[in-house]
């Protein structure tokens, strides 16, 4: 086999393994999204700021909750924690509606468990709220006050990071009812279809580049290398090893969000432990673009210590949940992550494929059809436009901006 065909067939072999995995869990990518959009189509983000203007327990409580109902990708969630800074909240409840609105949301939880099993799921929110803990408990430590006198200073300037435009519209119904009465109103609709497709544009990129780089992976490094490397056959050096490594795997694949859980599979299958697995998800929030916004939004100090303090809450929450499940024998053994080796056939995720792509097509043409589309172009929009635009009618109902 000369060099140009062997190229090509490593290729081919990446392509169609990051091509299966997309396809097995596309229909849970559409359901998560779409359950999502219709959260933040009925529960308004309004006067958010102000709940958080401590870093009380109750605050951060609220934090989470609202974070978690407010699903961002990694990006967008980074700058509406700026922006809900600059507003008035407290660095810890910022920080901590960051991590919710991108760890514990519901299309991932629902993607974990198609992909990893329900386990990974239930740890998924389970380690969530004890890394806020951590993250917390950290900043009282190490955030001190000039620190974030200095971050707070910074973030006024406004610099540009990146999603401001996305992270500063609040598309919520603004009408008054019920749940059902404002999601089955023209305006839930419309508002639902645009969460769901501003959503999926905003992480899109993050999935097709997190199921190459998993695709690569799984054709490319052979399984018994990587549990050399991970230690697999140590189970106490593995154990102590996983979550401490996790996320640096995470920090140099450039991928956030969702887009992560192809690679964590290939991961599992290749011997990194279950705490490890754990602190490699949570480690989208740390990746090395993020950090240099990081740096541009609150300056190299508190760049610094949130990236530590994250770091540290990462690895200790994977301790801490692979020791619990393990005491509570739910720890998972076997490794073999149904998403690396579904392949393409005609089964229930075929079906269910075509029944959710006609939904993401409704959603689309609604989307398209109440003049939407121009919002498009204004994800990636000023940081300062939230403090400068009034709310505006737009495609039958308010949103602010």
């Amino acid at each position: 086999m000369d060099v140009v065909t062997f190229l090509l067939t490593a290729i081919g072999d990446a392509l169609a393994k990051a091509a299966s995995m997309g396809w097995q869990i596309l229909w849970p990518l559409i359901l998560g999204f779409t359950l999502s959009a219709v959260i933040q189509a009925v529960v308004r983000r309004e006067r958010v700021a102000g709940m958080l203007s401590s870093a009380s327990p109750r605050a951060l409580a609220v934090a989470t909750g609202l974070g978690a109902a407010a699903s961002s990708c990694s990006y967008a969630a980074v700058a509406l924690a700026r922006a809900l800074f600059r507003k008035g909240a407290s660095f810890s409840s910022a920080m901590t509606f960051e991590i919710a609105s991108t760890n514990l949301v519901l299309e991932l939880g629902i993607i974990l468990a198609i992909s990893l099993g329900w386990r990974f799921t239930l740890a998924e929110f389970i380690a969530g709220p004890l890394m806020i803990v951590f993250v917390a408990l950290g900043f009282r430590l190490w955030m001190r006050r000039r620190i974030v006198d200095a971050a707070r200073e910074q973030a006024e300037r406004g610099v540009p990071g990146s999603m401001e435009g996305h992270a500063g519209m609040d598309m919520s119904v603004q009408r008054e009812g019920g749940f059902l009465a404002r999601l089955l109103s023209r305006d839930g609709i419309v508002s639902t279809s645009q969460y769901f497709v501003m959503d999926w544009a905003a992480v899109l990129r993050d999935i097709v580049i997190g199921l190459l780089i998993a695709g690569a992976f799984d054709a490319w490094v052979p399984r018994e290398w990587l549990r050399t490397v991970f230690l697999t056959n140590d189970p106490a050096a593995a154990f102590v090893l996983g979550p401490l490594i996790g996320p640096l795997i995470a920090v140099v694949s450039f991928v956030c969000s969702v887009g992560n859980v192809p690679l964590a599979a290939v991961l599992w299958n290749g011997g990194i432990s279950f705490g490890g697995v754990m602190s490699f998800l949570f480690a989208d929030l740390i990746i090395l673009p993020i950090l240099l916004i990081y740096r541009r939004y609150y300056g190299t100090r508190a760049m610094l210590v949130i990236t530590g303090t994250f770091y540290l809450a990462m690895a200790l929450a994977g301790y801490v949940i692979e020791l619990l499940f393990g005491a509570l024998h739910l720890a998972p053994t076997e490794r073999n992550a149904q998403v690396l080796d579904g392949g393409i056939t005609w089964n229930y995720t075929t079906w269910l494929n075509i029944v959710f792509l006609v939904l993401a097509a409704v959603l689309l043409v609604v989307f398209v059809r109440s003049g939407s589309w121009p919002m498009l172009r204004m994800m990636g929009g000023s940081p300062d436009a939230g403090h400068e635009q009034e709310p505006h009618e737009h495609a039958g109902h308010e949103h602010h901006h």
